[in-house]
């Protein structure tokens, strides 16, 4: 694409980003007193410390709506057409949470919808609830919402989202999969393979797609599953340490919100800063995957309390 063509197309540009987590945090001692593991399995595999837990009177229309009003006010002034909630765990089946995150946030009468698509996260949505006595998936999963506000605009303007790859192999669907009603397992050692894989090949493709090269990035946001699979995705794609950015250690896999929770967060803190350029990939249950890219605009956006925001 020329810079001629580029500056004549339209894009969806990120104008305004949010973030809300739980004020209650569920450390690896209070989970290794219940389960049969340990401090130092969960640290070595996954890279968490911490996650962030709702309790019975915070629900996914409470987190949603607090990140969206974030997202709302710290970013450009828009006029809102529609509230899109990337959500599995929804606070009711049906209604769908969006409608209800769209009237808290003062916007009924817009169009409002839910999206699931296992933790492909902020690319194709999703968060995701695991069974309680698992010791291989509590340990993963914190509570949180990001969000992000997009307006109509050109492809070479600052944080116009590049082209977004996205791909799904339904012939994997049991590798993230119900152990009962309400909640979750996963195949670590599949689901592990499969997510290093799908990701870094779906970098390459939308980098290529956006006409960079992996060597042009200067900030990785992966979804945040756990460190292990960040860390061999990043060395796969050659990006170097100090260009990735990560909060699993702190909040743990918030799921669909894990992209735009970091994103937030990051350039609140300062790590993500104007004119970075970023890649964005994610890997979720489905199987689903998917990437793309922006550079990142300058935004003023409000940081959060000390210790709920990174680890890296």
């Amino acid at each position: 694409m020329t810079a001629a063509s580029k500056a004549d197309a339209r894009a969806a540009v990120v104008c305004g980003a949010g973030a809300a987590l739980p004020p209650h945090i569920v450390t690896n001692a209070e989970l290794t007193a219940r389960l049969d593991t340990t401090d130092e399995w969960i640290r070595s595999r996954t890279g968490i410390t911490q996650r962030h837990v709702a309790g019975v009177d915070l629900s996914t229309t409470d987190l949603a709506a607090r990140a969206a009003a974030q997202a709302l006010a710290d970013g450009e002034p828009v006029t809102v057409e529609a509230v899109v909630v990337a959500t599995t765990t929804p606070d009711r089946c049906c209604p769908a949470t969006a409608p209800a995150v769209a009237t808290r946030l003062g916007l009924t009468g817009v169009p409002a919808y839910d999206l699931a698509a296992g933790c492909t996260g902020f690319l194709y949505a999703l968060a995701t609830l695991p069974d309680p006595e698992d010791r291989t998936t509590v340990p993963l999963f914190g509570d949180g919402a990001g969000a992000v506000v997009l307006r109509r605009g050109s492809a070479d303007e600052a944080g116009a989202l590049g082209p977004v790859v996205l791909g799904s192999d339904g012939t994997g669907a049991d590798l993230i999969r119900p152990s009962r009603p309400g909640t979750l397992h996963m195949d670590g050692a599949d689901v592990f393979r499969h997510a290093v894989d799908r990701m870094s090949t779906a970098s390459r493709q939308a980098a290529t797609a956006a006409g960079w090269d992996v060597t042009d990035i200067d900030r990785l946001i992966p979804h945040q599953a756990n460190s292990r699979i960040t860390s061999f995705v990043a060395r796969q794609l050659g990006v170097p340490d100090d260009h990735q950015l990560g909060n699993v250690g702190d909040v743990g896999n918030t799921g669909a919100a894990s992209i735009p929770l970091l994103l937030a967060r990051s350039a609140a803190d300062g790590r993500l800063g104007p004119g970075h350029r970023a890649l964005l990939t994610a890997f979720g249950a489905g199987l689903t995957w998917g990437a793309t890219t922006l550079t990142w605009p300058d935004l003023s956006l409000t940081r959060l309390p000390e210790g709920t925001g990174h680890d890296r």
